[in-house]
């Protein structure tokens, strides 16, 4: 028998080019609207095609923390919107579910943290994806960073799923390179940790097999070519589906691993969990052969064995110019030991892992990755 799962999706996913410009129609006539977005893809704004007053909150940060969320709530409080719409990558989508969960009611960032502590939401919203990465268009969790604690906050609830999620891959065709690489990698992630779960559940796994498939067929094409239609749209449903994967089931070890990367280093979460995952791949491999074995040949990979596996993960990551050395990207290696403590300890993420990860095994995969 497998556990029971509870799967919360958008209720409306409108996906194509040119997309974007649904969404006035969509909202009608509000009074007002606020658009949570960063300097670049504010630039995005107009093919809403928006009516009403429209304002745009766009300091949002690669890792948002708790004072850029205050002063996101602090703009709602003020214009009091019909609407939020996140039009971004993972870190604005985050930061527009709590915004319009919160923004007209007593509570706080700590007093919803953790599952199913939102008490519920008035304002409706809708999630632009601008990136193919985190998917957090498609799911119920926002993460915000504590900067004292250096930890991620995760807030999940039912009450944060978009109304409308809007995939239109025109957006995406300005992506660099390697931008595109890493947040396609990290979507490859979510797909694979889900898979290989210890919580995995057939359904998910129907989800996880879609969004790895096409990464495998469409992120080289859309690096090479960021004008690539076809490509853009694949990584795009990956992407979203890997946010499914997200919801009931979540990720383990690998983004365990990456999270102090990017709390501590300041790495950007797609290049940490990008060079995070190959690792992890190879780490699992002994305990869950069957799933790493329909991920590899996914990916195009003849690897039958451990380190063969490891080599062409790596080789994969580094044939889309992903720097893969963590020395690198400005990493001492004597904060590497601080770092796997870090990540051993969120066992949020941790026991989901297929195969028991100690500290010095944590340790070992940032040496190997250093």
């Amino acid at each position: 028998m497998t556990a029971a799962i509870t799967l919360h999706q958008p209720r409306r996913l409108i996906v194509g080019a040119g997309t974007i410009g649904e969404v006035g129609g969509l909202l009608g006539t509000a009074a007002s609207t606020l658009v949570i977005a960063t300097p670049i893809t504010a630039g995005f704004v107009d093919r809403l095609k928006l009516s009403g007053k429209v304002e745009v909150f766009d300091a949002i940060p690669g890792e948002p923390d708790i004072a850029t969320l205050e002063a996101a709530l602090g703009v709602a409080r003020k214009l009091r919107p019909q609407a939020v719409i996140g039009l971004g990558g993972g870190s604005v989508l985050d930061v527009a579910k709590l915004v319009a969960a919160l923004w007209d009611g007593e509570q706080t960032l700590a007093d919803v943290a953790g599952p199913n502590k939102v008490l519920g939401r008035n304002t409706r919203l809708v999630q632009v994806a601008t990136t193919a990465g985190t998917g957090s268009e498609a799911g119920i969790r926002s993460l915000i960073t504590d900067p004292v604690k250096g930890a991620k906050i995760a807030v999940e609830s039912p009450h944060m799923i978009a109304d409308v999620a809007i995939l239109d891959p025109q957006l995406t065709f300005t992506v660099p390179p390697a931008v595109t690489a890493a947040t396609g990698v990290d979507a490859m992630a979510h797909c694979v940790e889900a898979f290989t779960n210890k919580r995995a559940h057939p359904m998910i796994d129907g989800f996880a097999r879609m969004g790895f498939r096409l990464v495998g067929k469409y992120l080289a094409r859309a690096v090479k070519d960021g004008a690539d239609t076809e490509a853009r749209e694949g990584m795009m449903l990956a992407s979203y589906y890997g946010g499914i994967c997200l919801g009931p089931v979540n990720t383990a070890a690998g983004h365990a691993i990456a999270y102090p990367l990017g709390t501590r280093l300041g790495l950007p979460h797609g290049l940490a969990n990008a060079i995070v995952f190959p690792h992890v791949l190879a780490f699992n491999q002994p305990v869950v052969a069957e799933k790493t074995a329909e991920v590899a040949e996914a990916l195009g990979f003849s690897a039958n064995t451990r380190d063969a596996l490891l080599d062409e993960a790596c080789r994969f990551c580094s044939d889309l110019d992903i720097e893969m050395q963590l020395s690198r990207h400005g990493a001492a290696e004597d904060a590497l030991a601080g770092y796997a403590a870090e990540a051993h300890a969120n066992r949020r993420l941790m026991d989901n892992n297929p195969a028991d990860m100690s500290v010095e095994d944590a340790l070992a995969i940032y040496r190997a990755a250093y």
